[in-house]
């Protein structure tokens, strides 16, 4: 597979560039269902949190980029499946639902788009939705640097340490009695803070939404 041959050439080029370093991988089960949330600030954080992860990670990009020569077939091989951003997305919502119901892990970046570093922005429902639908653990992870090695509108990336954190494992269940819409909207919200405690950041959770997921860790000690 394309994914397990360029990996380790992946994670040696970006520990010399940029220093990589992972911390709480602890909590990635290593096989199973699984999402990884994550912010985003720059078109590293992919293979940067996938060269941090201890395993396989399947991926959502945008469809434009699947229509490029080369570069559409290289993304594919490495796990990446198109999603239209002008509107759901169906296709990408059942292609992501095979994921895990094969037992992989997808990584999802929450708020949709890259903004500046160390700045949280409103999250979209899609990745609140598929946590809720599949029942999968979900590990909050946040990366720091990434926004200053290859910021937006920069045409080369600088040689800037680049910390992956991952947190405990969250599981989100579907709600009755409420509104569904609402309840996804909530549930971003707390993916959000989640990883915004990991990165030291603030986000602001409004009245009734959710706990932020159980922690399956913790599973059982009570």
């Amino acid at each position: 597979m394309l994914y397990a041959f360029l990996k380790p050439i992946a994670v040696v080029l970006m520990r010399l560039l940029f220093r990589l370093e992972a911390r709480g991988t602890e909590h990635i089960p290593r096989s199973g269902a699984l999402v990884i949330v994550a912010n985003h600030s720059s078109v590293l954080d992919p293979p940067l949190v996938g060269g941090a992860a201890p395993r396989p990670l399947s991926y959502l990009a945008k469809a434009e980029l699947f229509d490029i020569p080369l570069l559409g077939a290289l993304i594919r091989g490495v796990n990446a499946r198109p999603l239209r951003r002008d509107g759901a997305d169906a296709g990408a919502l059942r292609t992501a639902l095979r994921v895990l119901d094969d037992g992989g892990a997808l990584l999802l970046f929450p708020e949709g788009t890259r903004g500046p570093e160390g700045v949280l922005r409103e999250p979209k429902a899609g990745a609140a939705m598929l946590a809720i639908l599949s029942g999968a653990p979900v590990v909050p992870a946040y990366v720091k640097g990434s926004g200053a090695a290859w910021p937006k509108g920069c045409r080369l990336p600088r040689p800037v340490k680049v910390m992956v954190t991952f947190g405990p494992p969250l599981t989100f269940q579907r709600a009755t009695g409420v509104d569904r819409k609402a309840h996804y909207e909530a549930t971003s919200r707390a993916l959000m803070a989640a990883i915004a405690r990991l990165g030291g950041l603030t986000t602001a959770t409004p009245a009734g939404a959710p706990s932020p997921g159980r922690d399956v860790t913790q599973a059982g000690r009570a």
